[in-house]
């Protein structure tokens, strides 16, 4: 037996993406996105809505990076999700992050959180909150790359949000082999 929810903005898992843009005067900005994802092989679209100042920084600068939350870094995630860049101009220290200049985009890569993408804004619908990004660049610190030199979602440990119960899990247990597993079927 299924139990109906109604329409609910519930996926598994939700990622926890955090945008930074540069404000007009230099300051870091930074929010915690939970809508989002890869929508191209280069390219990530999100919802986030016009009233924010990071909203505001993106437009201006064209230009933004999208770090994944972490399980280290829960309590600043959330913070600088809750807490409005329109009320708090430094909501980044504030969150205790530091950043360094992105080489790719005019935008800040915030230090304590190991991977972004840093991405070149592409449209963004006011009607529809949708903001799209040209992934121009996948960064990760050494510390989370496995032997082979890719990101390890072990060493990483990237948050998702759950809608339903309003908590955060941390991703990483492998369970199975993509395409592979799939070839015993056949």
């Amino acid at each position: 037996m299924r139990k109906n929810f109604g329409p609910k903005p519930a996926m598994y898992p939700m990622p926890v993406l955090i945008l930074a843009a540069y404000g007009a005067d230099g300051t870091p900005n930074a929010m915690n996105a939970a809508w989002g994802g890869i929508s191209e092989e280069t390219e990530i679209s999100m919802c986030i809505s016009p009233g924010h100042k990071t909203t505001e920084n993106i437009l201006a600068r064209k230009a933004f990076t999208v770090s994944m939350g972490t399980a280290d870094t829960v309590v600043a995630c959330d913070y600088v999700g809750i807490v409005s860049g329109n009320e708090v101009p430094d909501k980044v220290a504030w969150a205790g992050f530091h950043t360094s200049r992105s080489a790719f985009v005019d935008a800040p890569l915030i230090d304590e959180l190991p991977m972004a993408l840093e991405c070149r804004l592409v449209s963004y619908d006011p009607e529809t909150c949708r903001l799209v990004g040209e992934i121009v660049n996948v960064s990760a610190q050494e510390n989370v790359l496995n032997a082979e030199g890719f990101v390890d979602p072990a060493k990483l440990r990237p948050i998702t949000y759950d809608s339903m119960n309003h908590t955060y899990l941390v991703l990483g247990e492998v369970v199975g082999n993509a395409f592979a597993d799939g070839a015993k079927l056949r």
